[in-house]
């Protein structure tokens, strides 16, 4: 399902900030030789993150799930002059692609790039979250929320990617896996007390949660 058309995702680009020369070629280079392209956070959802986090001026933030690392990078953005931000990337191989974009980058010493499953990682990771944007495997979203939100302070945000899911979550009944998975997160988070939250429809959807 098309969730938006071509012509606006155009507009909207055109209409954005441009890439810095980086971010440029790391969107360029993942499209031309990875498998699954899409999944970078690419121009105008980039520069979201980017302005959230200026806007923020986090310390502590958290990636669960960093691909080819732009989104990483535009996130490091906003931190503060001390802060960090930990990155947690499954896959080993993209693990590599992404250490090299973050060596390439003036932030580089405030990226930390963890390898493996990030259920595991993240209760070893003893910091307070000011910002966190999952964008991992779908099914273990809820998972990932209830890890991070004890640790996230007053008033921090979580960024869930993908609420849409290719408009999956629309369909009645909703059928795949994936779209239940983001059907369920979407659902628990709505009757969850402790935060507040809106969906946004850019890209393929992004939910703004914000801890009471």
């Amino acid at each position: 399902m098309e969730l938006i058309p071509g012509i606006v995702e155009e507009y909207a680009a055109k209409f954005t900030s441009p890439e810095e020369d980086l971010l440029r070629e790391i969107n360029a280079q993942t499209y031309a030789t990875h498998a699954q392209p899409h999944m970078l956070s690419g121009h105008v959802q980039g520069k979201l993150l980017e302005m959230v986090s200026r806007m923020l001026q986090p310390r502590r933030i958290l990636e669960i799930g960093t691909f080819t690392g732009y989104s990483a990078l535009c996130l490091a953005k906003g931190l503060l002059k001390d802060g960090l931000l930990h990155t947690i990337e499954l896959r080993e191989a993209d693990g590599a692609i992404s250490q090299a974009n973050f060596n390439r980058s003036n932030d580089r010493e405030k990226i930390i790039l963890h390898i493996g499953n990030a259920l595991q990682i993240i209760p070893d990771l003893q910091e307070t979250w000011d910002l966190v944007f999952i964008d991992a495997d779908k099914v273990s979203y809820m998972e990932y929320f209830n890890l991070v939100l004890p640790k996230l302070r007053p008033g921090g945000v979580i960024l869930a990617d993908n609420v849409l899911f290719h408009g999956q979550v629309l369909e009645e009944p909703v059928t795949t896996k994936n779209g239940k998975a983001m059907q369920a997160f979407n659902e628990m988070v709505l009757q969850d007390e402790r935060v507040e939250q809106v969906l946004l429809t850019v890209r393929d959807g992004l939910l703004m949660i914000r801890k009471k």
